[in-house]
C-alpha cells in the first residue's frame, strides 16, 4: 500500500501527505485493508484516502511501541524535554504556512481567519508546556520532629489520546501535556480530519523525539477509538468529543479503570443584562459561536437577553454577522464562514434549523438552504455550507435550546430579571461555558459563581487562554487541559513517608 501521495492545495502548492499509520517514528503500512477517505468540505470532492488501523493488530502496535519507549521517555532529563517541545514549536512556525492549508483542505476552515491561528496557537501550548517541563514539584511535610513526608508527581505510563474534527492540531496540542509530564501516546485523529495529524507526525520525528513517544493510527471511532478505550496496555485516556462517545469511553475504560479526561458536548449560555455595553455584547455574542463555523465546544450557541433590550439587540446582531462573517471559500482571506466538516454534519445543522422554525422561532437571519453566494457557484454548490443562522424568540424548553448543534446557528431568548438568567443558564444538562454582559461587577461575578459551568467568560466569550484550565461539569464531562491544572492529569501522586528516628 503507498504511504505517501502527492496533493495539490487550493493555492497550487504541492506537498507529501503522509498516508500510513506512524508508529516509533516511521510511517508503516496497516494490517488492515480499510481506509478513511477524507473529503475538501469546501467542494465535497474527495483528496485522498488514508489507512485505517486494524483495531487489534495495529493498535497492539502502537501500544506496544509507546510502552517500550516510556521508560526511557520518563527518565529523560527535564531540561531536554524542555528543549525538544521547544524545538518542535519552532518547526511549526516554520512550516506554519503548509500546516495551516493542510488544515484547512482537510476541515475548511478558512485558512487566514482560521487555520494559521489555530497552527499558532499549537505552537504556543508547546512552548508553554516546555516552560512547564522542568518544574516539576511536590509538597513536603515535617509531622513531627522525627518524621518527613514528600509527595513525587509520577507519569502514569501510555495515554491514549483521541481528537476531535473541529479543531485537529490544536486540540491535538493540549493532550501533549501528556507528553511534558513524561507519559508516551497513542493518539487517534478523527475519522472526518485525518491529514494534518499525520503531516505533523513529520515534524516531531525532525524535531528528534525519541520513537515510540508519539504515534498516530488513523481509523473510526467505533473500532480503533473504541480499542484505544478498551486496551489494557493503556493508563489512561483523555478524549475530546460528543458525550455520547464520552459515555461509551467511560464504560470501556472500566476494563482496568483507566482514569479519563473527558471534554464533551455544551450548550453554553451567554446572558446580556440591560447594562452592557451594547456595542462590544453584539459583537462577542457573534464570535462566540460564528467563528470556526459554530463547530466549538464551547460555543456559546444559546443567548438570552434581559427583555428592555431584545428587540433591538437581535437586529443588531443579525446586522452585524450579515456584514462581518463573510461566507465562501476557505482559500479566500476575507471568509470568515466556511463550510461544515462533512455532509453528515451539515445535515444534522440544517436539521435543526428546520426544527427550530418549526417550533416557533423566527429566522431574523438565515434559515434553511445553502448560503446564496454558495448555491450560485459551479465550484463550491456540493459543499457542506449551512447559511449562518440567527434564530430568535426562542423558549428554554425549545429543541434548539437544549440540544447541541454544533454549526453556525444562535438562538436567542428573552429573560426578565437576574434570577430567571440564572436559572435559564443552568436549566440545561450541559456545563462547559457561560458568558455574562454587565456593568455591574456584584452581578458579574455573583453569576459566574453560581452558573453550572467549567468557565464562565465576564464581557466576552470563547476567549480563550492557555495559563487557565479548559474543561466542563455536568454532560459537559471533567478534568481539566491548558494551564497548570491540565499537568495534574497527567500524572500520579505518590506519597512517601520517611521515619527520621521513631522507634516502637
Amino acid at each position: 500500500m503507498a504511504l505517501t501521495k502527492e496533493i495539490e492545495l487550493p493555492s497550487g502548492k504541492k506537498y507529501t501527505q503522509p498516508l500510513g499509520l506512524f508508529i516509533n517514528n516511521e510511517f508503516v503500512n496497516s494490517s488492515s485493508e480499510d481506509e478513511i477517505v477524507s473529503y475538501n468540505p469546501a467542494t465535497g470532492q474527495e483528496i485522498v484516502a488514508v489507512q485505517a488501523a486494524d483495531a487489534v493488530t495495529d493498535v497492539d502496535l502502537a501500544v506496544k511501541a509507546a510502552r517500550e519507549a516510556f521508560p526511557g521517555w520518563r527518565d529523560t532529563p527535564a531540561t531536554e524535554k524542555r528543549d525538544l517541545l521547544l524545538k518542535l514549536a519552532q518547526l511549526v512556525i516554520d512550516n506554519v504556512e503548509m500546516l495551516a492549508e493542510v488544515e484547512s483542505l482537510d476541515t475548511g476552515k478558512p485558512v487566514e481567519q482560521n487555520a494559521k491561528y489555530d497552527m499558532l496557537e499549537l505552537a504556543e501550548v508547546l512552548k508553554y508546556y516546555a516552560g512547564w517541563a522542568d518544574k516539576k514539584t511536590g509538597q513536603t511535610f515535617v509531622p513531627s520532629a522525627d518524621k518527613l513526608t514528600y509527595t513525587l508527581h509520577q507519569p502514569l505510563g501510555v495515554v491514549g489520546c483521541i481528537i476531535p474534527f473541529n479543531y485537529p492540531l490544536a486540540m491535538m496540542s493540549w493532550k501533549w501535556t501528556a507528553i511534558a509530564t513524561g507519559n508516551t501516546t497513542v493518539f487517534k485523529s478523527a475519522e472526518q480530519t485525518p491529514l494534518s495529524i499525520l503531516y505533523f507526525a513529520n515534524l516531531v520525528k525532525e524535531a528528534g523525539f525519541p520513537p515510540g513517544v508519539f504515534n498516530v493510527v488513523s481509523g473510526t471511532g467505533a473500532k480503533v477509538g473504541a480499542a484505544i478505550a478498551e486496551h489494557t496496555g493503556i493508563d489512561k485516556v483523555a478524549f475530546t468529543g460528543s458525550t455520547a462517545v464520552g459515555q461509551i469511553i467511560q464504560r470501556a475504560a472500566a476494563v482496568n479503570l483507566k482514569p479519563l479526561t473527558l471534554e464533551c458536548g455544551g450548550k453554553s449560555p451567554i446572558m446580556i443584562f440591560d447594562d452592557a455595553d451594547f456595542e462590544q455584547a453584539v459583537k462577542w455574542t457573534a464570535w462566540g459561536i460564528f467563528n470556526n463555523m459554530g463547530q466549538i465546544c464551547s460555543g456559546t450557541s444559546r443567548c438570552f437577553v434581559q427583555e428592555g433590550i431584545y428587540d433591538k439587540f437581535v437586529d443588531a446582531l443579525a446586522k452585524h454577522v450579515k456584514e462581518t462573517y463573510v461566507v465562501g471559500a476557505p482559500s479566500d482571506d476575507k471568509v470568515l464562514v466556511g463550510p461544515q466538516v462533512s455532509k453528515k454534519q451539515q445535515e444534522r445543522v440544517q436539521s435543526y434549523i428546520k426544527s427550530g422554525l418549526e417550533e416557533g422561532c423566527r429566522a431574523a437571519l438565515g434559515g434553511e438552504g445553502l448560503p446564496e453566494v454558495i448555491a450560485s457557484s459551479s465550484e463550491y454548490k456540493n459543499g457542506y455550507y449551512v447559511k449562518p443562522t440567527i434564530l430568535a424568540d426562542v423558549l428554554p424548553t425549545h429543541k434548539v435550546a437544549r440540544e447541541e448543534i454544533f454549526g453556525p446557528v444562535i438562538v436567542v431568548g428573552k429573560f426578565s430579571t437576574y434570577d430567571d438568567a440564572l436559572a435559564i443558564a443552568n436549566g440545561s444538562e450541559y456545563g462547559l461555558g457561560s458568558a455574562v454582559f454587565t456593568q455591574d461587577i456584584t452581578r458579574a461575578l455573583n453569576f459566574a459563581n453560581g452558573v453550572e459551568s467549567g468557565m464562565c467568560w465576564i464581557n466576552s466569550s470563547n476567549d480563550v487562554e492557555i495559563a487557565s484550565p479548559f474543561g466542563g461539569v455536568k454532560m459537559s464531562g471533567y478534568g481539566r487541559e491548558l494551564g497548570e491544572y491540565g499537568l495534574a492529569n497527567f500524572t500520579n501522586v505518590k506519597s512517601v513517608h520517611v521515619n527520621l528516628g521513631k522507634k516502637l
